[in-house]
């Protein structure tokens, strides 16, 4: 036998020389341990509509089936205790999971694949995946945003440079700087319930992208799953590959950006030029030899991860932009995009959420921002209002910016009652937004859980 021949390993689907085994393969081993679960409920449903097609024989007596989906539920045990293990010869976790059937059910696991594809199958697990962890991070998202709400009422009269370039611009208030971010906040998770909508649409039964010559029920399927809709077109479903991950992860990168701006003014603010606020110390990080040092560590670090995601959904359209219809082995290298933006934004936002809650802000600071050319804006248009003409009264205040010394900032801020000023914010209004939100995807969740635990028998995953 040659040395080649003796590096060639026997697999599900045929035998792969080692070296194209591990190429083919890549982190899928490391990275599918995460849909274990998603492939186990999805083989269920597949199993599920099985039984019930209109066969003679049939495919899988009720028996039958509830034999299947009873190991497949000891391997969601097995995964969450760390103990289902996906081989190199495995290449995936849909061909690890078939191979644990077939060796506890015999030909009972051989006939789980019938009418399936790992196309279709991966495409479940993905949005299966997915699905959960958006719910997640809307909640958390609401959650940050809702301590924002908090936070801001409870500095909403607290005067505060407004700054444009970086430079004093108009006076404002820590209110509205922190509401602001929560509005972000409020607008992100809107684009994450549009991804989440589309990722709630089952693929299965697509198969390769082409369809089977079996009597199968989609719509049972879809349901079963508890999903919202299914794609259609069977070709459509199968495109959608790769084209889902980047909708998902643009969505994250919006999540992000809004915390990367938050995370930047942070670190601008907390500098001691500015002292405006305090970051807690326990979520700061020292130096190796600088005893004094406080480092914003974990904000640099978000920025960072920001950029990344962004990148990441990039990268995920590129990859799908360049594919002619139906499957490519391409789309293998956005699954990894998507579980790492995920797992990224989920933290990014955990880690956020006590720092907004434990900061500190100082009065003095903040106070001492105002030096007279802050209210220069506002001085303008007091006198435009008593008929002089704009460009006038700016030349005016711009010639006696010292006249300006003995302003006071919360009058002037008190001034500014219109909707969204400092003066008009219906914190209220954003506070019961933010519930109701959180309550829709409590909602959704819940209706998710119901739909997985009549498929299992068992009660579903509660995350």
């Amino acid at each position: 036998m040659s040395n080649v021949m003796k590096k060639v390993k026997k697999t599900t689907v045929g035998k792969v020389h080692v070296d194209a085994l591990a190429y083919t393969a890549g982190d899928d081993a490391a990275l599918d341990t995460v849909l274990i679960e998603a492939d186990c409920i999805g083989t269920a449903a597949h199993v599920t509509m099985l039984a019930r097609m209109p066969l003679k024989p049939k495919l899988f007596s009720p028996a039958e089936r509830t034999r299947v989906v009873k190991e497949l539920v000891k391997i969601i045990g097995q995964a969450r205790k760390g103990a289902f293990k996906i081989r190199a010869t495995d290449q995936d976790v849909h061909m690890a999971v078939e191979r644990h059937l077939i060796a506890q059910l015999g030909d009972l696991g051989k006939r789980v694949h019938t009418g399936r594809s790992r196309n279709d199958q991966v495409a479940v697990d993905i949005r299966l995946y997915a699905r959960d962890e958006l719910s997640d991070i809307m909640e958390a998202a609401l959650a940050l945003a809702d301590i924002l709400v908090a936070w801001a009422a409870k500095h909403e009269d607290l005067p505060m440079v407004g700054r444009t370039h970086m430079q004093p611009a108009m006076p404002s208030s820590v209110g509205l700087w922190a509401s602001a971010h929560a509005e972000a906040l409020l607008e992100d998770v809107s684009l994450l319930t549009a991804a989440y909508d589309l990722t709630d649409r089952s693929p299965l039964g697509s198969a390769a992208g082409y369809g089977v010559p079996l009597p199968i029920d989609r719509a049972l399927t879809a349901k079963l799953l508890g999903f919202g809709a299914m794609h259609h077109n069977v070709l459509h479903a199968s495109n959608t590959r790769g084209k889902c991950e980047s909708i998902v992860l643009s969505a994250l990168a919006q999540v992000m950006i809004t915390l990367s701006r938050l995370a930047q003014d942070l670190m601008l603010y907390t500098m001691p030029e500015f002292g405006y606020f305090t970051l807690p110390a326990e979520y700061c990080t020292g130096s190796s030899i600088m005893p004094q040092k406080k480092n914003p560590d974990v904000l640099e670090l978000l920025r960072a991860r920001a950029i990344r995601i962004a990148a990441d959904a990039s990268a995920a359209a590129q990859i799908t932009a360049s594919l002619p219809s139906g499957y490519s082995r391409d789309l293998q290298e956005t699954k990894a995009l998507l579980l790492n933006g995920l797992q990224a934004t989920a933290a990014s936002i955990a880690i956020m959420q006590p720092i907004v809650r434990r900061m500190k802000a100082n009065r003095k600071a903040l106070a001492n921002g105002f030096t007279p050319e802050v209210f220069a804006t506002d001085r303008a248009l007091e006198l435009m209002a008593d008929g002089t003409p704009f460009r006038d009264a700016y030349r005016q205040v711009k010639d006696n910016l010292d006249s300006l010394a003995d302003r006071d900032p919360q009058q002037v801020l008190a001034l500014k009652t219109h909707v969204g000023a400092p003066a008009g914010l219906d914190l209220t209004a954003m506070a019961t937004k933010i519930k109701a939100e959180a309550q829709a995807v409590r909602k959704q969740r819940q209706s998710v859980q119901r739909a997985v635990s009549r498929l299992l028998g068992v009660p579903g995953p509660r995350r």
